[in-house]
Protein backbone atom coordinates (compact mmCIF):
# COMPACT_ATOMS: atom_id res chain seq x y z
CA UNK A 1 0.00 0.00 0.00
CA UNK A 2 1.39 3.71 -1.04
CA UNK A 3 1.81 5.44 2.02
CA UNK A 4 3.70 8.75 0.99
CA UNK A 5 5.69 9.74 -1.80
CA UNK A 6 9.70 10.04 -2.18
CA UNK A 7 12.04 12.23 -3.75
CA UNK A 8 15.72 12.49 -4.80
CA UNK A 9 17.77 14.69 -1.83
CA UNK A 10 21.03 13.71 -2.53
CA UNK A 11 23.52 13.68 -5.29
CA UNK A 12 27.20 12.58 -6.43
CA UNK A 13 29.39 13.05 -8.77
CA UNK A 14 33.01 12.48 -9.13
CA UNK A 15 35.37 13.06 -11.38
CA UNK A 16 34.54 11.54 -14.93
CA UNK A 17 36.29 11.19 -18.28
CA UNK A 18 39.99 10.15 -19.10
CA UNK A 19 40.46 9.25 -15.06
CA UNK A 20 42.86 6.57 -14.93
CA UNK A 21 44.29 4.71 -11.78
CA UNK A 22 40.54 3.72 -10.07
CA UNK A 23 38.47 0.97 -10.77
CA UNK A 24 34.80 1.40 -11.26
CA UNK A 25 34.40 0.21 -7.29
CA UNK A 26 36.95 3.01 -6.51
CA UNK A 27 34.45 5.35 -8.08
CA UNK A 28 31.09 4.26 -6.69
CA UNK A 29 31.83 4.22 -3.01
CA UNK A 30 32.99 8.14 -3.37
CA UNK A 31 29.85 8.44 -5.61
CA UNK A 32 27.92 7.25 -2.70
CA UNK A 33 30.01 9.13 -0.22
CA UNK A 34 29.49 12.41 -1.66
CA UNK A 35 25.71 11.95 -2.68
CA UNK A 36 24.62 10.99 1.30
CA UNK A 37 27.00 14.03 2.48
CA UNK A 38 25.44 16.29 0.29
CA UNK A 39 22.27 15.17 1.28
CA UNK A 40 23.20 16.07 4.98
CA UNK A 41 22.99 12.47 5.98
CA UNK A 42 25.27 9.82 6.96
CA UNK A 43 26.12 6.59 6.09
CA UNK A 44 24.49 4.97 8.89
CA UNK A 45 21.15 6.80 8.00
CA UNK A 46 21.74 4.40 4.52
CA UNK A 47 18.90 1.32 5.02
CA UNK A 48 19.05 0.80 1.29
CA UNK A 49 21.48 0.28 -1.55
CA UNK A 50 21.06 -0.54 -5.13
CA UNK A 51 24.06 -0.90 -7.59
CA UNK A 52 24.94 -1.01 -10.90
CA UNK A 53 28.01 -2.19 -12.97
CA UNK A 54 28.84 -0.76 -16.25
CA UNK A 55 31.23 -2.60 -18.87
CA UNK A 56 34.48 -3.18 -16.50
CA UNK A 57 32.51 -4.73 -13.88
CA UNK A 58 33.40 -4.48 -9.74
CA UNK A 59 30.73 -3.43 -8.06
CA UNK A 60 28.38 -5.62 -6.90
CA UNK A 61 26.62 -6.17 -3.55
CA UNK A 62 30.06 -5.92 -1.67
CA UNK A 63 29.83 -2.45 -2.05
CA UNK A 64 27.40 -2.40 0.86
CA UNK A 65 30.06 -4.29 3.08
CA UNK A 66 32.85 -2.00 1.94
CA UNK A 67 31.01 0.93 3.15
CA UNK A 68 30.36 -0.31 6.15
CA UNK A 69 26.70 -0.30 6.05
CA UNK A 70 24.73 -2.43 8.10
CA UNK A 71 21.11 -4.22 8.59
CA UNK A 72 20.29 -2.75 5.09
CA UNK A 73 16.60 -4.11 4.39
CA UNK A 74 16.49 -3.64 0.64
CA UNK A 75 20.31 -4.28 -1.28
CA UNK A 76 20.17 -5.05 -4.87
CA UNK A 77 22.35 -5.72 -7.96
CA UNK A 78 20.27 -3.84 -11.17
CA UNK A 79 20.82 -4.51 -14.81
CA UNK A 80 18.56 -2.86 -17.74
CA UNK A 81 21.56 -1.15 -19.39
CA UNK A 82 20.79 2.31 -19.96
CA UNK A 83 17.64 1.86 -18.74
CA UNK A 84 18.77 1.05 -15.40
CA UNK A 85 18.92 4.41 -13.29
CA UNK A 86 15.49 4.83 -14.08
CA UNK A 87 14.23 1.19 -12.84
CA UNK A 88 16.71 1.98 -9.87
CA UNK A 89 14.82 5.71 -8.61
CA UNK A 90 11.45 3.43 -9.65
CA UNK A 91 12.55 0.83 -6.84
CA UNK A 92 13.55 2.80 -4.48
CA UNK A 93 10.71 5.38 -5.05
CA UNK A 94 8.77 1.94 -4.29
CA UNK A 95 10.61 0.99 -1.45
CA UNK A 96 10.36 4.47 0.75
CA UNK A 97 6.06 4.49 -0.88
CA UNK A 98 5.89 1.24 1.27
CA UNK A 99 7.68 2.48 3.98
CA UNK A 100 10.01 -0.94 3.49
CA UNK A 101 13.39 1.12 3.33
CA UNK A 102 13.91 4.95 3.96
CA UNK A 103 16.89 6.27 2.64
CA UNK A 104 17.70 4.64 -0.55
CA UNK A 105 21.01 5.05 -2.27
CA UNK A 106 21.60 3.97 -5.75
CA UNK A 107 24.67 4.38 -7.80
CA UNK A 108 26.66 3.52 -11.29
CA UNK A 109 30.39 3.11 -11.77
CA UNK A 110 32.61 2.26 -14.48
CA UNK A 111 35.89 2.53 -15.57
CA UNK A 112 36.02 1.15 -19.00
CA UNK A 113 38.68 3.40 -19.97
CA UNK A 114 42.44 2.03 -20.33
CA UNK A 115 45.52 4.50 -21.66
CA UNK A 116 46.27 3.36 -24.81
CA UNK A 117 43.19 2.27 -25.73
CA UNK A 118 40.93 3.86 -28.16
CA UNK A 119 37.45 4.17 -26.68
CA UNK A 120 35.89 2.79 -29.48
CA UNK A 121 37.54 -0.88 -28.55
CA UNK A 122 35.96 -0.89 -25.34
CA UNK A 123 32.40 -1.89 -26.87
CA UNK A 124 33.57 -3.99 -29.67
CA UNK A 125 31.59 -7.18 -29.69
CA UNK A 126 33.17 -10.72 -29.94
CA UNK A 127 33.16 -12.42 -33.15
CA UNK A 128 30.17 -14.45 -33.55
CA UNK A 129 30.13 -18.65 -33.80
CA UNK A 130 27.97 -20.74 -35.87
CA UNK A 131 24.63 -19.03 -37.00
CA UNK A 132 25.96 -16.06 -35.15
CA UNK A 133 28.73 -15.66 -37.43
CA UNK A 134 26.56 -14.50 -40.19
CA UNK A 135 26.51 -10.84 -38.27
CA UNK A 136 30.23 -10.79 -38.88
CA UNK A 137 30.16 -11.63 -42.24
CA UNK A 138 27.57 -8.67 -42.67
CA UNK A 139 29.87 -6.26 -41.11
CA UNK A 140 28.01 -6.04 -37.43
CA UNK A 141 30.44 -5.66 -35.07
CA UNK A 142 29.67 -3.40 -32.58
CA UNK A 143 26.84 -1.92 -31.34
CA UNK A 144 27.02 1.01 -33.44
CA UNK A 145 26.55 -0.97 -36.24
CA UNK A 146 23.20 -1.91 -34.78
CA UNK A 147 22.16 1.49 -34.19
CA UNK A 148 23.54 2.43 -37.99
CA UNK A 149 20.79 -0.07 -38.92
CA UNK A 150 17.89 1.77 -36.95
CA UNK A 151 18.84 5.04 -38.21
CA UNK A 152 19.18 4.06 -41.68
CA UNK A 153 15.56 2.44 -41.38
CA UNK A 154 14.22 5.79 -39.67
CA UNK A 155 15.65 7.91 -42.34
CA UNK A 156 14.29 5.86 -44.97
CA UNK A 157 10.78 5.67 -43.27
CA UNK A 158 10.52 9.55 -42.54
CA UNK A 159 13.20 11.62 -44.64
CA UNK A 160 15.31 12.38 -41.46
CA UNK A 161 18.64 13.48 -42.65
CA UNK A 162 22.26 13.07 -41.29
CA UNK A 163 22.32 16.92 -40.89
CA UNK A 164 19.80 16.61 -38.99
CA UNK A 165 20.81 14.69 -36.06
CA UNK A 166 24.12 16.62 -36.64
CA UNK A 167 21.94 19.76 -35.61
CA UNK A 168 21.22 17.18 -32.41
CA UNK A 169 24.99 17.06 -31.16
CA UNK A 170 25.49 20.83 -31.72
CA UNK A 171 22.81 21.99 -29.58
CA UNK A 172 23.78 19.62 -27.02
CA UNK A 173 27.86 21.09 -27.25
CA UNK A 174 25.85 24.18 -27.00
CA UNK A 175 24.34 23.48 -23.75
CA UNK A 176 27.94 21.41 -22.53
CA UNK A 177 30.01 24.85 -22.81
CA UNK A 178 28.15 26.00 -19.58
CA UNK A 179 29.10 22.25 -17.80
CA UNK A 180 31.52 22.20 -15.71
CA UNK A 181 32.09 18.03 -15.80
CA UNK A 182 31.51 18.13 -19.51
CA UNK A 183 34.29 16.65 -21.30
CA UNK A 184 33.98 18.27 -25.01
CA UNK A 185 33.40 21.81 -24.11
CA UNK A 186 34.56 23.70 -27.49
CA UNK A 187 32.20 25.12 -29.89
CA UNK A 188 31.14 22.58 -32.78
CA UNK A 189 29.33 23.52 -35.81
CA UNK A 190 27.36 21.29 -38.31
CA UNK A 191 30.20 21.49 -40.76
CA UNK A 192 32.69 19.96 -38.28
CA UNK A 193 29.32 17.09 -37.54
CA UNK A 194 29.49 16.53 -41.29
CA UNK A 195 33.17 16.38 -41.87
CA UNK A 196 33.76 13.82 -38.67
CA UNK A 197 34.51 10.65 -40.08
CA UNK A 198 31.84 7.59 -40.28
CA UNK A 199 31.88 5.22 -38.03
CA UNK A 200 29.84 3.18 -39.83
CA UNK A 201 27.12 4.66 -42.24
CA UNK A 202 25.05 7.05 -41.53
CA UNK A 203 26.70 7.31 -38.47
CA UNK A 204 29.20 10.12 -38.12
CA UNK A 205 32.03 9.84 -35.12
CA UNK A 206 30.26 12.74 -33.94
CA UNK A 207 26.65 10.94 -33.82
CA UNK A 208 28.22 9.10 -31.11
CA UNK A 209 28.51 9.02 -27.56
CA UNK A 210 31.73 9.31 -25.67
CA UNK A 211 33.21 6.45 -23.44
CA UNK A 212 34.35 7.86 -19.51
CA UNK A 213 34.95 6.45 -16.44
CA UNK A 214 33.45 7.82 -13.28
CA UNK A 215 30.58 7.04 -11.15
CA UNK A 216 27.37 8.90 -9.93
CA UNK A 217 24.80 8.21 -6.90
CA UNK A 218 22.05 9.65 -5.50
CA UNK A 219 19.75 9.35 -2.52
CA UNK A 220 15.73 8.59 -2.05
CA UNK A 221 13.89 9.17 0.68
CA UNK A 222 10.42 10.44 1.50
CA UNK A 223 9.06 13.77 0.28
CA UNK A 224 8.18 14.29 4.02
CA UNK A 225 11.51 13.76 5.64
CA UNK A 226 13.19 15.76 2.76
CA UNK A 227 11.96 19.06 3.96
CA UNK A 228 14.50 18.54 6.69
CA UNK A 229 17.65 17.76 4.47
CA UNK A 230 20.31 20.10 2.99
CA UNK A 231 19.37 20.22 -0.37
CA UNK A 232 16.36 21.14 -2.86
CA UNK A 233 14.20 18.06 -3.06
CA UNK A 234 13.44 16.53 -6.54
CA UNK A 235 10.03 14.91 -6.21
CA UNK A 236 9.29 11.95 -7.90
CA UNK A 237 6.01 12.60 -9.85
CA UNK A 238 6.09 9.24 -11.88
CA UNK A 239 7.92 6.41 -13.79
CA UNK A 240 7.61 4.07 -16.52
CA UNK A 241 9.37 1.28 -17.90
CA UNK A 242 9.02 -0.18 -22.24
CA UNK A 243 10.71 -3.62 -22.86
CA UNK A 244 9.66 -3.99 -26.67
CA UNK A 245 11.23 -7.38 -27.56
CA UNK A 246 12.00 -6.69 -31.15
CA UNK A 247 12.15 -9.84 -33.50
CA UNK A 248 14.64 -9.49 -36.28
CA UNK A 249 12.01 -10.28 -39.46
CA UNK A 250 9.87 -8.18 -41.37
CA UNK A 251 6.81 -5.95 -39.41
CA UNK A 252 9.43 -5.59 -36.76
CA UNK A 253 9.00 -1.52 -35.62
CA UNK A 254 13.15 -1.53 -34.83
CA UNK A 255 14.22 1.84 -35.41
CA UNK A 256 10.38 3.15 -36.11
CA UNK A 257 9.21 3.02 -32.60
CA UNK A 258 10.57 2.51 -29.34
CA UNK A 259 9.70 1.15 -25.80
CA UNK A 260 10.01 5.01 -24.84
CA UNK A 261 6.17 5.24 -26.46
CA UNK A 262 5.39 2.66 -23.72
CA UNK A 263 7.16 3.84 -20.31
CA UNK A 264 6.86 7.42 -21.29
CA UNK A 265 3.03 6.94 -21.88
CA UNK A 266 3.27 4.94 -18.09
CA UNK A 267 5.34 7.20 -16.13
CA UNK A 268 3.42 10.44 -17.47
CA UNK A 269 0.10 9.08 -16.07
CA UNK A 270 1.03 8.32 -13.37
CA UNK A 271 2.33 11.97 -13.36
CA UNK A 272 -0.63 13.52 -13.79
CA UNK A 273 0.62 15.12 -16.63
CA UNK A 274 1.05 14.88 -20.57
CA UNK A 275 4.09 16.20 -22.87
CA UNK A 276 3.46 19.71 -23.13
CA UNK A 277 3.74 20.27 -19.63
CA UNK A 278 7.00 19.08 -20.02
CA UNK A 279 9.78 22.04 -19.78
CA UNK A 280 12.94 20.36 -19.48
CA UNK A 281 13.99 17.17 -20.88
CA UNK A 282 17.23 14.87 -20.51
CA UNK A 283 17.29 12.33 -22.80
CA UNK A 284 19.26 9.27 -23.36
CA UNK A 285 21.70 10.27 -26.30
CA UNK A 286 23.77 6.92 -26.59
CA UNK A 287 23.74 8.36 -30.34
CA UNK A 288 21.93 11.41 -32.03
CA UNK A 289 19.59 9.17 -33.75
CA UNK A 290 18.19 8.03 -29.72
CA UNK A 291 17.35 11.92 -29.15
CA UNK A 292 15.08 12.13 -32.29
CA UNK A 293 13.17 9.09 -32.18
CA UNK A 294 12.57 9.35 -28.07
CA UNK A 295 11.40 12.85 -28.71
CA UNK A 296 8.41 11.40 -31.25
CA UNK A 297 8.09 8.44 -29.21
CA UNK A 298 7.65 10.40 -26.22
CA UNK A 299 5.25 12.54 -27.78
CA UNK A 300 6.84 15.59 -28.32
CA UNK A 301 6.56 15.65 -32.25
CA UNK A 302 4.99 13.34 -34.17
CA UNK A 303 6.57 10.42 -36.18
CA UNK A 304 9.08 12.15 -38.70
CA UNK A 305 9.49 15.34 -36.74
CA UNK A 306 12.35 14.68 -34.67
CA UNK A 307 14.80 15.56 -37.35
CA UNK A 308 12.87 19.33 -38.22
CA UNK A 309 12.57 19.68 -34.92
CA UNK A 310 16.45 19.58 -34.04
CA UNK A 311 17.14 21.34 -37.35
CA UNK A 312 15.05 24.21 -36.24
CA UNK A 313 17.19 24.99 -33.02
CA UNK A 314 13.99 23.89 -30.69
CA UNK A 315 16.61 21.71 -28.79
CA UNK A 316 19.32 23.88 -27.86
CA UNK A 317 19.47 27.09 -25.41
CA UNK A 318 17.23 29.77 -25.81
CA UNK A 319 15.10 26.91 -27.88
CA UNK A 320 11.06 26.19 -26.86
CA UNK A 321 12.41 22.43 -26.15
CA UNK A 322 15.43 22.74 -23.98
CA UNK A 323 17.32 19.11 -23.93
CA UNK A 324 20.04 17.37 -22.89
CA UNK A 325 20.70 20.72 -20.91
CA UNK A 326 24.05 19.11 -19.80
CA UNK A 327 25.16 18.10 -22.75
CA UNK A 328 24.64 14.76 -22.51
CA UNK A 329 26.71 11.66 -23.41
CA UNK A 330 27.60 13.10 -26.72
CA UNK A 331 29.33 16.12 -25.25
CA UNK A 332 29.89 15.68 -21.46
CA UNK A 333 30.14 12.46 -20.38
CA UNK A 334 28.84 8.54 -20.43
CA UNK A 335 27.80 6.88 -17.25
CA UNK A 336 24.58 5.11 -18.61
CA UNK A 337 21.35 6.55 -17.56
CA UNK A 338 23.03 8.55 -14.98
CA UNK A 339 24.14 10.85 -17.01
CA UNK A 340 20.60 12.31 -17.84
CA UNK A 341 19.20 11.72 -14.24
CA UNK A 342 22.48 13.69 -12.53
CA UNK A 343 21.53 16.30 -15.12
CA UNK A 344 17.74 16.33 -14.45
CA UNK A 345 18.30 16.57 -10.93
CA UNK A 346 20.54 19.64 -11.32
CA UNK A 347 17.75 21.56 -13.20
CA UNK A 348 15.53 20.91 -11.02
CA UNK A 349 17.37 22.17 -7.87
CA UNK A 350 17.98 25.15 -9.84
CA UNK A 351 21.30 24.81 -9.56
CA UNK A 352 22.43 24.46 -13.64
CA UNK A 353 24.29 28.02 -13.35
CA UNK A 354 25.09 29.35 -16.89
CA UNK A 355 22.96 26.48 -18.53
CA UNK A 356 20.23 26.25 -15.63
CA UNK A 357 16.87 26.28 -17.45
CA UNK A 358 14.17 29.56 -16.91
CA UNK A 359 11.15 26.73 -16.17
CA UNK A 360 11.90 23.83 -14.29
CA UNK A 361 8.71 22.68 -12.99
CA UNK A 362 8.66 19.31 -14.84
CA UNK A 363 11.58 17.06 -15.77
CA UNK A 364 11.31 13.87 -18.16
CA UNK A 365 14.33 11.97 -17.84
CA UNK A 366 14.77 8.84 -20.15
CA UNK A 367 17.00 5.91 -20.36
CA UNK A 368 17.57 3.37 -23.45
CA UNK A 369 19.39 0.06 -22.71
CA UNK A 370 20.62 -2.61 -24.79
CA UNK A 371 20.45 -1.71 -28.81
CA UNK A 372 16.24 -0.38 -28.46
CA UNK A 373 15.38 -3.44 -25.97
CA UNK A 374 14.90 -1.50 -22.43
CA UNK A 375 13.36 1.97 -21.96
CA UNK A 376 12.35 3.51 -18.25
CA UNK A 377 11.00 7.09 -18.23
CA UNK A 378 10.85 9.03 -14.96
CA UNK A 379 9.00 12.82 -14.45
CA UNK A 380 11.01 14.86 -11.93
CA UNK A 381 9.70 18.20 -10.16
CA UNK A 382 11.02 20.90 -7.77
CA UNK A 383 7.17 20.98 -6.36
CA UNK A 384 5.74 18.54 -4.30
CA UNK A 385 3.67 15.93 -6.16
CA UNK A 386 -0.25 17.08 -4.82
CA UNK A 387 1.09 20.44 -6.36
CA UNK A 388 0.65 19.28 -10.37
Amino acid sequence: MMTQDAAIVGLGLTDVGAVYGRSASDFAQQAIRLAVADAGLTLADVDGLLVSAGKSGGVDLSMAESLGLCDLSLLLNVNAFGSTAGAMVEMAALAVASCSAEVVVCVFADAPLREGVRGSQVYERPAGRGFGAHLVASGITNTTAYYALAARRHMEAYGTSSAQLGAVAVSQRAWAADNPAAQFREPLKLIDHQASRLVVEPLHLLDCCLVSNGGAAVVITSAQRAKQLAQPPVHIWGWGQGHPGYSWERGSEFGLSTGAVQSGRIAMTMAGIKPGDVTVREIYDCYTYTVVVTLEDSGFCAKGEGGPLAAGGALAPGGALPTNTGGGQLSSYYLWGFTPLVEAVIQARGHGGLRQVEDNTVVLVSGNGGILQHHSTLVLSPLPKETR
